[in-house]
């Protein structure tokens, strides 16, 4: 419902509203929120209240203003919740960035009509897929892309197969991305697509005649200098092989191998989204004068971003104690050393294998033993499955002497888990900041070679640049400790300054 108590009654125009050249001082107004300027530059009591004067939104003829920034807050979900009430996932995600912004409206309003112009993605295309499989009978599943924000650059983001693949999955997916590529500190916009098509239920062939005809209508809405896409769930290093082929059939600007638009067909560094939120924690826990060295972590999935944070902490000192899939999870009470991890990589490279063969395997592992993963005791926990950490699971963590949950996937603790984490005094290391240290060395990777020994190092000195800028925003919108909203405030003010240079648009 909008807010009733700040409606005001339609006003006589301006003076200055009136004059020819009007449009042009807005637009100058506009321009001024430079990196340069912007909150960091002089802002007066003045310009703020000229701001404040004027009507944020208009709704079916009715003029909304606001005084505070939770006041902007309330009106931008409620405006969101107008025009997309039948996309909850992106409500959600909206919502929640939305409130982390607060303190930078009551600083200064004018970034308000910046978060309004991110209400709507730039391009949102849906498209048929239509595919032969093994008995000769003709496939249909619907594909997407969303194409959320190009303010910094080309649009770039995760394409994601499978059953749970809807639009409102894809359109909060964009906004995050768009936030998250923002941190990489690389020219790159946000963006995120895929299908309702189910690997594990295909053959090889039929998987690679699906990715052939994805890519044959994609290839209309990507390309160097538009869309990059990237790696996502059941879209790994095979999907994007066969994708490029096809995409190398129907376009004329192709890429090396390991380089430019889907690296050319053969991603050079899938570890790097892995090993990301492991170096994130690892500077944030020196920055408190700890390490990683003998901390026992949990560590959710067994996919390729699971693996890769497994090995980065074992490599810090770290024990991991647990993989999982869904039809369970393996606890190893002495950890997952580098041998294990290289077990169960061989038995996950099968498509649609369990976790569970592992335990033939090892005669310590245990089996869902405890019931639930949470139960088992730990220092750290590494989740890389959407929202698979809720307040239940959160308090039970604090309860087992858990100190600090690391996203090391897309939004894995949902936003009632991180209220309550709070309260419960256990840290939280975002993913919009932990996913960027691996989006900025995968998109690096595309324009000059990184070797693989060098792969960590390089991850280490990313992850410690995201972490200080969170940390240094935090702090100076008098948040401090809050690694949610410096994340939040710290990207969105990354997009806004260059969007105020764009005008309106």
């Amino acid at each position: 419902m909008l807010l009733s108590t700040l409606r005001r009654a339609p006003r006589a125009p301006a003076a200055h509203l009136s004059s020819p050249r009007a449009p042009a001082a807005h637009l100058s107004s506009l321009a001024s929120m430079t990196p340069g300027g912007g909150v960091h530059g002089s802002q007066t009591s003045v310009n703020a209240r000229r701001w404040r004067q004027k009507p944020l939104l208009r709704v079916y003829g009715e003029e909304l203003y606001f005084k505070t920034g939770s006041d902007a807050v309330k009106l931008l979900s409620n405006e969101a919740e107008r025009r997309d009430k039948d996309k909850p996932l992106y409500l959600e995600q909206f919502t929640n960035f939305m409130r982390h912004l607060q303190p930078v409206f009551d600083r200064s309003p004018k970034y308000a009509w910046l978060a309004k112009i991110l209400l709507e993605p730039e391009r949102t295309v849906s498209f048929k897929v239509t595919y032969i499989d093994d008995w000769g009978n003709a496939r249909t599943n619907r594909g997407w892309r969303v194409q959320h924000s190009s303010s910094l650059g080309p649009f770039g983001g995760p394409m994601h197969f499978g059953r749970h693949v809807t639009e409102d999955l894809l359109r909060a997916q964009s906004f995050d991305a768009t936030f998250a590529n923002a941190l990489t500190g690389r020219r790159l916009g946000g963006a995120a697509g895929g299908a309702n098509f189910e690997p594990a239920l295909a053959s090889e062939a039929e998987i690679q005649r699906f990715c052939q005809s994805f890519m044959t209508e994609l290839q209309k809405y990507v390309g160097p200098g538009l869309d990059l896409p990237s790696m996502g769930v059941n879209c790994g290093s095979t999907e994007i092989g066969y994708m490029y082929g096809q995409y190398k059939r129907t376009a004329t600007n192709l890429s090396k191998h390991g380089f430019g638009m889907l690296w050319g067909g053969s991603v050079p560094h899938p570890e790097v989204h892995g090993y990301g939120p492991v170096s994130f924690a690892k500077s944030f826990l020196e920055a408190r004068g700890d390490s990683l060295r003998g901390k026992r972590c949990l560590v959710t999935g067994s996919g390729k971003v699971a693996l890769a944070v497994a090995d980065k902490l074992v490599a810090e000192g770290a024990i991991p104690l647990t993989l999982s899939d869904t039809s369970g999870f393996i606890y190893e009470e002495g950890g997952l050393p580098s041998a294990k991890l290289a077990q169960i990589s061989t038995i996950k490279a099968e498509r649609g294998a369990r976790i569970g063969r592992y335990i033939v395997a090892s005669t310590t592992a245990k089996y869902n033993d405890p019931e639930d993963i949470f139960d088992v005791p730990c220092d750290l926990v590494f989740p890389t499955n959407s929202n698979e950490i809720d307040a239940q699971a959160a308090e039970k963590l604090a309860n087992n002497g858990c100190s600090t949950i690391v996203d090391a996937g897309y939004s894995p603790t949902t936003p009632e888990a991180i209220a309550s984490l709070k309260k419960l005094g256990v840290a939280h290391c975002p993913f919009r900041a932990t996913l960027a240290i691996g989006n900025a060395l995968a998109y690096t990777s595309k324009e000059h070679q990184i070797i693989k020994a060098d792969i960590s190092d390089e991850i280490d000195k990313e992850a410690a640049r995201v972490f200080q800028e969170v940390q240094r925003t935090a702090s100076e919108y008098n948040v401090r400790g809050d690694l949610d909203a410096g994340a939040a405030i710290a990207s969105f003010l990354r997009v806004a300054n260059v969007m105020a240079s764009h005008g309106s648009v």
